[in-house]
């Protein structure tokens, strides 16, 4: 069985093709359970996420596909929701509260920083890694015990120009999946990472063994912005989980987990 929960829509600004492209090419690569979970509408980066006003559009669409391809393949509604260390208040009620199968909590910003932005890439000259990669692992944490979220989205992002850590921050990587496993959070294994400058899904296979070890489940998300991307480095992914030891993934339904063996 094939699972596929980290998929966008036109609606964030920066991803082509309609849902029911798709989820047409989710059903031909013989996808069973297929996600949306496009960028959460929030009053901050506003040009890369939908709009508050967008949000009910959003949800009756993803509604809407659920009806019309029941028997086919299973459509699950879900939002990918930035959290922001210390600004917890930009996270919308109204996205906390809405009916979605799950939510993604992910750090795209260190401060106000977008450090996965091509844009700002000049930004990593002027940092201390090691302190980005200890903010970084912190605010996931945090993430992790507001207990908004189901998903971890990408766990290590910031590698994603090549800036991966040093051994010294080991024990800050062990601490945050401690706190990833208390919050009886699922770990997403992205397919990005792959098209990316570091080549590498997140999270790597390190994280990954340490994350069975201390029994985190895992679940699988293309990432995909555009056609072309859905389904993208499964096998990759589906083979590195195998290596860490997993042979289920997780998916939800109303926020309720539910295994599939692939």
């Amino acid at each position: 069985m094939r699972i596929d929960l980290h998929n966008h829509t036109f609606l964030c600004n920066h991803a082509s093709g309609s849902i029911d492209e798709y989820i047409l090419k989710a059903i031909d690569l013989g996808i069973n359970v297929y996600g949306f979970s496009c960028h959460a509408p929030m009053r901050f980066d506003e040009k890369y996420r939908m709009k508050l006003e967008e949000l009910e559009t959003y949800c009756k669409m993803i509604a809407d596909a659920k009806e019309r391809y029941k028997g086919k393949i299973e459509i699950l509604l879900g939002l990918e929701v930035d959290f922001i260390e210390g600004k917890k208040n930009l996270i919308e009620k109204s996205v906390l509260e809405c009916q979605s199968d799950y939510l993604i909590g992910s750090i795209h910003f260190l401060d106000e920083w977008g450090f996965d932005n091509p844009e700002f890439m000049g930004e990593y000259a002027k940092k201390n890694l090691e302190e980005c990669w200890i903010n970084y692992l912190n605010a996931i944490k945090k993430m992790a015990q507001s207990k908004f979220f189901q998903i971890v989205g990408h766990f290590d992002l910031l590698k994603i120009f090549g800036h991966k850590p040093s051994t010294n921050i080991k024990p800050y990587l062990q601490e945050t999946l401690q706190s990833i496993k208390d919050s009886e959070m699922v770990l997403e294994i992205n397919a990005a990472g792959l098209r990316k400058p570091i080549k590498e899904q997140y999270p790597n296979l390190e994280i990954l063994k340490y994350a069975k070890k201390i029994g985190i489940p895992i679940t699988f998300g293309s990432d995909a912005h555009n056609l072309d991307e859905v389904g993208f480095g499964y096998e990759d992914c589906v083979k590195i989980a195998k290596e860490a030891g997993y042979q289920k993934a997780i998916f939800f339904r109303n926020k309720l987990p539910y295994s599939l063996s692939f």
